[in-house]
């Protein structure tokens, strides 16, 4: 099968698999204790650490790796424990309707809780009004979270503009770089805290982090031992920080080679594709590896039934099944019937161009028979 899915995840680096088997067989050691055993898993997991903030770029140095469960679990502690750091002065959150599920139903949560929430409105091509933004964020404002890169869409927002506004009114800058992380200049001076997930650059599935500033002194969301720098509790899981420490440092490695390739595969891509398919989203501020797409007539999830020689989806996989039209298409003005034919394209490093070349013909040929037969 052809996997053009890697918004959903990404397929495991060799590499990652072989940094990860010795701690699923001898080197099985809790890192949290003192045998010999326990220091070998901890040296694992503290190389693992500095391995994934080195990826994170220049800058990295002005906080800490914090592993978590995921990203999901990351985004929930930022938010969820921000307005802590206000001693109650402040309640407001502020955050974009195009955002992850993750951060929308955060936000919403504490917006129950004595709290206030504005969610900004994106235009057509998925990008935020920076004055709408600069009139949302206020002296009440404790936390402003938003993507760098689209999960949906692939579009890229303007971050260091809105940490700045952010930062002029006194609030804390929450970045969600989970498909931004080893693809995308991640603006650390701009972040007060950043969300990642190794699953989506090619290391395991179940580990993530939160990239802490120094001096962001942020409150547990899991109590117990604080085995994670004090604030996060639960017993880490080697094998998993191995798997993401070798998945970042191949990220950091690759980054120019990566990002050449999938520029060659989105020409290929938008080249076949041609007119009888709209681009969803920004064309110039977005990731190349996402191409979000629609065709009048189309029924997306049939299509993604006909074509079962390529894995694609139609948005999410957290939201794939509900019957509901993406909220991110939706925020960009879409009708219900233009959402729902929509599909999303996700390639990248072990994507070849002839399996673009193959999936999109497939592709093609399934959206013709749609058509003709709907006429």
């Amino acid at each position: 099968m052809i996997y053009l899915d890697y918004q959903a995840t990404t397929p495991l680096a060799p590499e990652a698999r072989a940094a990860m088997l010795p701690y699923l067989e001898d080197r099985f050691g809790n890192p949290h204790s003192p045998h010999r055993l326990g220091r070998e898993a901890a040296a694992a997991v503290e190389a693992a650490r500095e391995a994934v903030a080195e990826a994170l770029g220049p800058g990295h140095e002005q906080g800490r790796i914090l592993f978590t469960s995921g990203a999901t679990e990351a985004a929930n502690w930022a938010i969820q424990r921000a307005r802590a750091l206000f001693g109650g002065k402040r309640a407001g959150i502020v955050t974009i309707a195009t955002e992850h599920a993750c951060v929308l139903d955060s936000v919403r949560y504490m917006a129950d809780r004595k709290g206030t929430a504005a969610i900004l409105p994106v235009d057509s091509t998925g990008i935020v009004d920076l004055d709408d933004a600069a009139v949302a964020i206020d002296t009440d404002t404790a936390l402003v979270a938003a993507m760098l890169v689209n999960n949906e869409i692939g579009v890229i927002q303007p971050i260091v503009e809105l940490s700045a506004l952010a930062r002029s009114s006194g609030a804390l800058f929450f970045c969600d770089a989970v498909q931004g992380f080893g693809r995308a200049p991640i603006p650390i001076d701009a972040c007060d805290m950043i969300a990642i997930s190794a699953h989506k650059i090619h290391g395991p599935k179940g580990i993530g982090a939160l990239w802490l500033r120094h001096g962001v002194d942020l409150p547990p969301l899991l109590l117990g031992g604080g085995q994670e720098g004090g604030i996060r509790s639960g017993t880490l899981a080697p094998a998993l920080c191995a798997g993401f420490g070798a998945a970042a440092r191949l990220a950091a490695d690759r980054r120019d080679a990566d990002a050449a390739h999938v520029e060659r595969l989105w020409t290929k891509a938008m080249a076949m594709l041609g007119d009888d398919w709209v681009l969803n989203g920004a064309e110039d501020r977005r990731y190349r590896g996402n191409l979000n797409i629609r065709a009048p007539g189309i029924d997306a999830n049939r299509l993604i039934s006909e074509v079962r020689g390529v894995a694609f989806s139609a948005g999410s996989a957290c939201a794939s099944g509900s019957g509901r039209p993406s909220h991110v298409l939706k925020a960009l003005g879409l009708a219900d019937a233009e959402a729902r034919s929509s599909i999303r394209l996700g390639f990248g490093r072990y994507t070849t161009e002839e399996e673009i070349e193959a999936a999109i013909t497939q592709i093609n040929e399934a959206a013709m028979r749609q058509r003709e037969w709907a006429a």
